[in-house]
């Protein structure tokens, strides 16, 4: 049995332990990690092997907590000078009581100094985005158009061809699978059989539906990692449609998967063992 000084020892503890978890959960989300990832797709064409795509997801902009990890990873992604690059959703945070028109819109609007910080983005064959839950829960067309006016295209439910010389890769996008229509089916529609696909989703767990059609590798983010992990545990909480493959790389039938941790966070500013992630993938030519 506790005696009185036990018990405030304990709690005082106990608080400690919270309050410097809280500082360095702090800390870790303001500290940018690059993750370097290599993926063979059995039908890439030779002209793309070692073409680089630099993902970065969930950006939840916020002034005083995400905007400054957002410039890291600009910073970062620059640097690396990849061929493409894929924002897989969540500019922004929808606001707590979104359901009421003019906190969506005030929520949605945050879309704006999001797309500025993301603007300087370069790539040789260009910067493609889909929108996530909150981008849709807030507003989509008011995200959408943020982000086109400064440059950054957003796929919904529609593919690009990427050529090198004679041979192509396609980038699909689809509508958020959470608050959105999303038609896969009409991403893919027009696009050779045999021709290399890359979809850009919100949610990791829509990999299952794209499994079944001719798509080679899926982009997503949505997690956040559930910006708390335990080792040997994992994520005390996970959202819908990430709680299979909540992160890095995963093989869903012949699709393979890859699930961006994120930039920013939602409900407290921390991460701890999630730290902000820029990945860049090369793909590689998967030879006989």
């Amino acid at each position: 049995m506790l005696t009185r000084r036990k018990f405030l020892y304990t709690g005082a503890a106990a608080a400690t332990g919270i309050a410097a978890l809280g500082l360095d959960g702090f800390a870790q989300s303001k500290h940018v990690q690059l993750r370097r990832v290599e993926i063979p797709l059995a039908r890439l064409p030779e002209a793309f092997d070692g073409f680089t795509i630099a993902q970065v997801s969930d950006f939840h902009y916020d002034p005083d907590f995400s905007a400054s990890p957002i410039r890291k990873a600009v910073a970062i992604v620059n640097g690396l000078k990849p061929d493409l690059i894929a924002l897989t959703g969540d500019f922004v945070t929808v606001a707590m009581f979104h359901l009421h028109a003019r906190n969506s819109i005030r929520s949605a609007r945050t879309a704006f100094p999001c797309a500025e910080l993301l603007q300087p983005l370069q790539a040789a064959s260009g910067k493609f985005a889909v929108l996530g839950n909150h981008d849709v829960a807030s507003h989509a067309a008011i995200v959408s158009g943020a982000l086109h006016a400064r440059g950054i295209p957003v796929l919904a439910n529609r593919s690009v061809p990427i050529e090198r010389g004679s041979s192509r890769i396609w980038i699909a996008g689809v509508e958020d699978a959470l608050e959105g229509q999303p038609d896969l089916g009409a991403a893919l529609r027009g696009i050779p059989s045999n021709e290399t696909v890359i979809v850009l989703a919100h949610e990791p767990d829509f990999a299952d539906e794209a499994a079944l059609n001719p798509v080679d590798l899926q982009l997503s983010g949505h997690s956040h990692g559930g910006q708390i992990w335990i080792p040997g545990i994992g994520a005390p909480w996970l959202p819908v449609l990430a709680r299979k493959y909540p992160r890095g790389l995963n093989q869903v039938g012949r699709l393979t998967l890859y699930t961006n941790i994120g930039i920013g966070t939602i409900r407290a500013p921390i991460r701890v063992n999630c730290t902000p992630e820029v990945t860049l993938i090369t793909l590689r030519a998967r030879r006989s």
